[in-house]
C-alpha cells in the first residue's frame, strides 16, 4: 500500500459501527472537559429481509458478507494514521507541535500528563487530539503546545516563556530528573523524545534542567520526513531563579522519500539479527521432529495393532484371546467419547480459543499488509474491532462442541462463551485502572472509553457470539462419534506418577514454549523497552510453528494418557496445550528481574497484570489443540468392528 494513501486521514465513511466513533468530547469527558474534536457517528437504518421464507444458506452468506464488510471497513480505518492533515504543507503554513506524556524512563507504563511538571503551559483550553481507541488505551493525550513553528521557516532562538522557580517547582523537577523522566512530542505524526534534565556527574545533589529545545526537521518537497530533538542549555535548579525556556527550528532538505520516513524508528540490527533467523530454523527442526514422532505413533504402533486384528488366518478363539489379553488405549474405546466434566466451561474455552487463533492470524496478516505499526495505537484498535467482529467464531465452535456432547444448559453456554474472556480481562483491567487513577496516570482509562468498550461488546461481540452458538448448535452439533459410549464407565487403574494427568499437562507445554521463547524475547522487548515491533512475518511463522508443535505434543500426550487407560483425556489434553502460557509467565518473571530496570508498585502491577492477561489469552488459544479428535477417531474407527 502506498504510504501517501496509507498515512492520509481516512475520509468520512457513512456506514461504520456507531459506538466506536463517538464524539471526542464524550470519550475524553473525564480527561479534559473543555476539549473538543471530531468523531464518526453511524447513520440509523433498518435491515429488511424476506418475510415469507427463511433460507439458512442465504442468511448465513449474508451474515458472513456483512461481517467481512465491517471487518474491511475496520481494517481500513485502523490502518490509517490519525492525522489532522494530508501531510502536505505550504510555505509558512503552521506545523503543530503536540506534547504527549512524561514519565520515568525505566517504567514505560507509568506516564503522566506533560503539564503535570511545571513546564510552560499554553493558554487556556488548548486543542486536544484523539484518534482512536488504541491511542487512548495506550495512555496518549496529545495537547497543542502552541509553540509557533512554520513550514520551511527557520527559528534561531525564540522564547517559550520565562519559568519562575520556587521551592515546589524545584522539588518537582528534581524528583523527575532523579527518576530519569523523559517526555514525548509529536510533529506531523512523527515522535520526538527527550529527557527533562540531568544530574551533575561530580555532585549528585545538583540537578540541571534543559532549557533549550533544538528541533531539526528534514523535508522532501512539501512533506515532513524526519524530526529530531536535541536538549541543550542545562541550567542549575535553584529556588528564586528565573529560567528562559527557548526553542529553535532548523529545516533541512533530504532525498528520503515520504514512504520511507518511518524507517529511522525501526531497529533493523536488533530484529533481524542472525539469532532471530536461527530461532526460526530451530523451531522448524522441532516441527519436523515432532511430526515424525507423531507419524511414527500413528503409522507404526497403531498400524501393527490393526494388522494383528485383521489377520485372516486367525480363528475366532485366537482373536478373542488376543483381545482379552490386550491392555492400554485399545480397552477404552467405549469411553473416550464420554462427555467431559464441566462441559459448558470446556466448550467456552475451546470456542474462545478458536476465536483468538483466528483473531491473531487476522491481525498479523493485516499488520503485514497494512503496516499497522506506523500509527499510534492502530494495532490495539484493530485487535479490539477484529475481536468484536470475530465473536461469531467462538459461539459457533462452542455451540457445536457443546451440542455434540449432549449439553442441555444452552443459556449458560451462550453467556459463558460470549462473556468469559472479556470479563477476565475486565477484572484485571479494572484493578490496574484503579491503581492508575490513584497515581493520576495517563494509563487510567477514561470513563467514556470504558462505555465505548462496553457498547462494542454488548451490541456487536455479544450478539454475534449468541448467533454463532445457535448456528453451531444446528449446523455442527450432531454427534458423530465412531464408537458408541458404554453405559457403565470403565474403572481407571493406578499408574506411575509420570503418567498422571497433572504431570502430562505440565510437561506438555515445554516444547511449545521452546518453539517461541526467542520470539517472546523480541515481543517483550518491543512492548516494555520502547522498540517498534515490525517483523510480523517472523511472528506469523512462529505462530504457525506454535500451533503445529502444540498439536503434535497434545497428540503424543493424549496417546500416552489413553495408553494408561485413562479416558478423561479432554481436560488433560487442554491443559497440556494451555500450560505453554504457564512457562511464558515464568519467563516473564525472569525477564522482569534480569532484562528490565522497572521499579515501583505501579509499574510492577502493570507489568504482571498485562502479562497475566496475555498469558490467559495464550493459554486458551493453545488449548484448542486439545481437539485432536482426529487422532481419537482414528484408532476408535479401527477398533469399532471388534467390539
Amino acid at each position: 500500500m502506498d504510504h501517501d494513501q496509507y498515512l492520509y486521514r481516512h475520509p468520512s465513511i457513512p456506514f461504520l459501527v456507531g459506538p466506536v466513533y463517538l464524539s471526542h468530547k464524550f470519550l475524553n469527558r473525564n480527561r479534559n472537559r473543555n476539549s473538543f474534536g471530531q468523531g464518526y457517528i453511524s447513520r440509523s437504518g433498518r435491515i429488511l429481509s424476506d418475510p415469507v421464507r427463511f433460507d439458512p444458506t442465504n442468511q448465513m452468506r449474508s451474515i458472513v458478507g456483512f461481517l467481512l464488510h465491517l471487518l474491511l471497513l475496520a481494517a481500513a480505518f485502523s490502518s490509517t494514521s490519525a492525522s489532522e492533515s494530508d501531510h502536505k504543507y505550504q510555505a509558512d503554513e503552521a506545523v503543530t507541535l503536540w506534547v504527549n506524556k512524561v514519565g520515568p524512563y525505566n517504567n514505560p507504563q507509568e506516564t503522566y500528563n506533560y503539564y503535570n511538571l511545571p513546564f510552560c503551559k499554553p493558554s487556556e483550553n488548548p486543542a486536544h487530539r484523539w484518534s482512536g481507541l488504541g491511542e487512548v488505551l495506550g495512555g496518549n493525550e496529545l495537547i497543542d503546545s502552541q509553540i509557533e513553528i512554520k513550514f520551511l521557516r527557520n527559528v534561531d532562538r525564540a522564547t517559550i516563556c520565562t519559568l519562575e522557580l520556587d521551592a515546589s517547582k524545584v522539588q518537582q523537577f528534581t524528583d523527575a530528573i532523579e527518576n530519569s523522566y523523559w517526555f514525548e512530542f509529536f510533529i506531523d505524526d512523527l515522535p520526538l523524545w527527550g529527557f527533562v534534565g540531568e544530574t551533575d556527574k561530580n555532585n549528585e545533589n545538583k540537578h540541571y534542567l534543559f532549557t533549550h529545545k533544538d528541533i531539526s526537521v528534514r523535508y522532501n518537497g512539501n512533506r515532513i520526513i524526519h524530526v529530531n530533538l536535541t536538549q541543550q542549555s542545562p541550567k542549575l535548579l535553584e529556588a528564586g531563579k528565573a529560567l528562559d525556556m527557548t526553542y529553535s527550528v532548523k529545516w533541512v532538505e533530504t532525498n528520503i522519500t515520504f514512504a520511507r520516513r518511518f524507517d529511522v524508528y525501526l531497529d533493523y540490527p536488533f530484529f533481524e539479527h542472525q539469532i532471530h533467523w536461527f530461532s526460526i530454523f530451530n523451531s522448524f527442526m522441532m516441527v519436523i521432529f515432532l511430526t515424525g514422532l507423531v507419524s511414527m505413533i500413528l503409522m507404526r504402533t497403531l498400524k501393527n495393532d490393526y494388522a494383528k486384528y485383521a489377520r485372516e488366518d486367525d480363528d475366532i478363539e485366537t482373536l478373542e484371546r488376543d483381545v482379552n489379553e490386550e491392555s492400554g488405549w485399545k480397552l477404552v474405546h467405549g469411553d473416550v467419547f464420554r462427555p467431559p466434566r464441566n462441559l459448558v466451561l470446556l466448550s467456552a474455552f475451546v470456542g474462545i480459543g478458536s476465536q483468538l487463533a483466528t483473531l491473531i492470524l487476522l491481525v498479523i496478516v493485516l499488520a503485514i499488509v497494512g503496516m499497522l505499526y506506523i500509527g499510534r495505537g492502530t494495532i490495539t484498535t484493530t485487535f479490539i474491532l477484529c475481536y468484536a467482529l470475530t465473536s461469531f467464531i467462538s459461539g459457533y465452535v462452542s455451540g457445536g462442541l457443546y451440542s455434540r456432547n449432549g449439553g442441555k444448559n444452552w443459556i449458560k453456554a451462550m453467556i459463558l462463551t460470549a462473556s468469559l474472556f472479556p470479563f477476565m480481562c475486565f477484572g484485571i483491567g479494572l484493578a490496574l485502572n484503579t491503581i492508575a487513577i490513584f497515581y493520576r496516570s495517563l494509563a487510567a482509562i477514561p470513563f467514556g472509553t470504558m462505555v465505548v468498550m462496553f457498547v462494542l461488546w454488548a451490541f456487536i461481540s455479544f450478539p454475534l457470539a449468541l448467533l454463532g452458538t445457535v448456528v453451531g448448535r444446528n449446523w455442527s452439533g450432531s454427534p458423530n462419534n465412531p464408537c458408541r459410549v458404554k453405559t457403565i464407565p470403565r474403572p481407571i487403574p493406578e499408574k506411575k506418577w509420570y503418567l498422571t494427568p497433572s504431570v502430562v499437562a505440565i510437561m506438555g507445554g515445554l516444547l511449545p514454549f521452546g518453539s517461541i521463547f526467542i520470539e517472546m524475547y523480541f515481543v517483550f522487548t518491543s512492548f516494555w523497552n520502547y522498540k517498534v515491533y515490525y517483523v510480523y512475518g517472523f511472528m506469523l511463522l512462529v505462530f504457525l510453528i506454535l500451533i503445529i508443535v502444540t498439536i503434535c505434543v497434545t497428540i503424543v500426550g493424549t496417546y500416552f494418557l489413553l495408553n494408561a487407560e485413562n479416558y478423561h483425556w479432554q481436560w488433560t489434553s487442554f491443559f497440556s496445550a494451555a500450560s505453554t502460557a504457564l512457562y511464558v509467565y515464568f519467563y516473564s518473571i525472569y525477564y522482569y528481574h534480569v532484562k528490565t530496570k522497572m521499579s515501583g508498585f505501579f509499574q510492577t502491577s502493570f507489568y504482571f497484570g498485562y502479562t497475566l492477561m496475555f498469558c490467559l489469552g495464550l493459554g486458551i488459544l493453545c488449548g484448542i489443540a486439545y481437539r485432536n479428535c482426529t487422532f481419537v477417531d482414528f484408532f476408535s474407527k479401527g477398533l469399532k468392528f471388534l467390539f
